[in-house]
């Protein structure tokens, strides 16, 4: 598979092993910028995102012809893994990346619903709402529909 052109990905990046990052909201946020940053350089669309303390999950959109996942990957985990290190120090990922192809008849609010909730099914949060480190550009959780079962 190409991994180019107008495609929706749902991407899993796991943090350096298994360290808990992303419970300060300082790294949550830096991270999230660099995400949001190589998103529009790399002509993506970030649709939905959720940092639980030891990974990263995030359902992005290709945009154009070009949109390269594998770059818009690459691109990220560099960015944000040297803004870790330069504040924080040391690794912040591990070497590459979960990654699941929507089908073009998947429903992509159904698969966003699943990343909104993680911090629920993990006992972080009892409303997806409540979790501070999650969120969508396109939809409130809200507008997301219920009960659509994403098995992915």
């Amino acid at each position: 598979y190409s991994y180019r052109g107008p495609h929706r990905y749902f991407l899993t990046f796991c943090t350096h092993d298994r360290v808990c990052a992303f419970i300060d909201a300082a790294v949550v946020a830096v991270t999230l910028l660099q995400f949001r940053r190589t998103c529009g350089q790399e002509g993506f669309d970030l649709l939905t995102y959720c940092l639980m303390p030891d990974h990263a999950r995030l359902l992005v959109e290709g945009m154009t012809e070009s949109s390269d996942l594998q770059r818009f990957a690459k691109l990220s985990k560099q960015r944000s893994g040297a803004q870790h290190a330069l504040s924080i120090g040391g690794p912040l990922w591990q070497e590459g990346f979960h990654d699941r192809i929507l089908r073009v008849e998947e429903d992509t609010r159904v698969v966003a619903r699943y990343i909104l909730e993680n911090p629920v099914r993990a006992g972080l949060a009892t409303d997806a709402r409540d979790y501070p480190f999650s969120g969508s550009g396109r939809w409130t959780t809200d507008g997301l529909p219920e009960g659509g079962r994403y098995t992915g």
